[in-house]
């Protein structure tokens, strides 16, 4: 048995990849490949995705969803060219690759951002929490999840301008408030579904209200809501297995489930970091992520013996970000405890051996 860390692919309960499988042999006498997306068939399976996205995150009455491509890097084109109103100024906070990405794109289209808070002061490792959010701007941006350096929000921002959200790393792991928010995006390959189709959660109202004088029409959310997601034809296969894995976390308690699970996954982990002197965590206890734990080695000559022991346990995906090195545990919502278990005990193998 594998035990999959990664931090980039889908995590998915074995019995959504069986179902997925299945159906690339036969979706209703075609494979659900080659079947139109125009078809009643498919067009059934994005309307029920579409209802249990809102089931699933509580989403209130005056949202809608829709299904994009081009991952969560699109997604900072998308929501600043939607987002962009008369200031076209935004506020954005700056904890990491992701969010950097995001300010640097906003501005490619002609935002003035203004970083109301950043952590690289100490590579990442924390979370802001002294800003001030000035009142002329058009939005509020942030990073819920920093996947490479292992922080996450426990408070959101609080503000009474419009707020965006990039949810990417840990959307469907924990309860979230949906109304506190104006614009959520997302890529699907992490808890949803396979790399492909990427989520937005918009608030109706700011639909159509951009002052961009360029705004392709694919980028428009206005016309993919109104378009059902069909403006073009959708990422069919990756639509069709968060469907599945939608139905799989419903069934199996929902968001609250997962983040109940989550909690106890990391609190599993954390704890063994926190009690074996040969490893040290790299961020702020308090901003700890439940999705990516990232630690090192005390005494990183130890290195080779200590990936030696991970990789016969068959743990897979456990070496750090290229840009940060040391290690990092993904703890998706379909990773089960007993995963994290494995390489809790190989952590306590290798400090008897020392």
């Amino acid at each position: 048995m594998k035990h999959n860390f990664g931090a980039g692919p889908c995590i998915l309960p074995q019995i959504v990849f069986e179902e997925a499988a299945a159906a690339v042999l036969d979706f209703n006498g075609l494979s659900i490949l080659e079947v139109s997306h125009r078809h009643k068939d498919f067009v059934a399976v994005m309307d029920e995705t579409i209802a249990l996205v809102k089931k699933a995150l509580n989403v209130p009455t005056g949202y809608s969803v829709a299904f994009m491509q081009g991952g969560a890097t699109l997604g900072f084109t998308v929501a600043a060219l939607n987002m962009m109103r008369d200031q076209k100024r935004a506020g954005y906070f700056n904890t990491g690759t992701w969010a950097a990405g995001a300010i640097k794109e906003a501005k490619k289209v002609g935002i003035d951002v203004s970083v109301l808070a950043s952590s690289e002061d100490k590579k990442f490792n924390y979370i802001p929490k002294d800003y001030i959010i000035p009142n002329d701007l058009d939005y509020v941006h942030f990073t819920s999840n920093n996947t490479i350096y292992g922080t996450q929000y426990k408070q959101f921002p609080v503000t009474d301008l419009p707020l965006v959200c990039d949810m990417s790393s840990d959307i469907f792991s924990q309860v979230i408030d949906v109304s506190k928010f104006d614009l959520i995006y997302a890529g699907a390959q992490k808890n949803l579904g396979p790399a492909g189709a990427t989520l937005y959660i918009v608030k109706d109202e700011q639909l159509g209200k951009s002052t961009s004088s360029f705004m392709p029409s694919y980028l428009d959310l206005k016309q993919q809501v109104e378009k059902e997601s069909m403006l073009n034809t959708p990422p069919v296969f990756s639509i069709y297995v968060s469907l599945l894995n939608l139905r799989n976390l419903l069934a199996n308690g929902g968001v609250a489930e997962m983040e109940k699970r989550n909690i106890a996954k990391a609190n599993l982990l954390y704890q063994e970091i926190d009690r074996n002197p040969l490893f040290v965590g790299t961020v702020n206890k308090e901003d700890r992520s439940n999705m990516n734990v990232t630690f090192t080695l005390l005494d990183d000559s130890n290195s080779a013996d200590f990936d030696a022991l991970w990789k016969g346990a068959g743990i897979v995906g456990l070496p750090g970000h290229r840009s940060t090195g040391g290690y990092r545990a993904s703890l998706y919502n379909a990773l089960p405890i007993e995963s994290v278990q494995v390489l809790v005990d190989v952590m306590k193998h290798f400090e008897s051996q020392r």
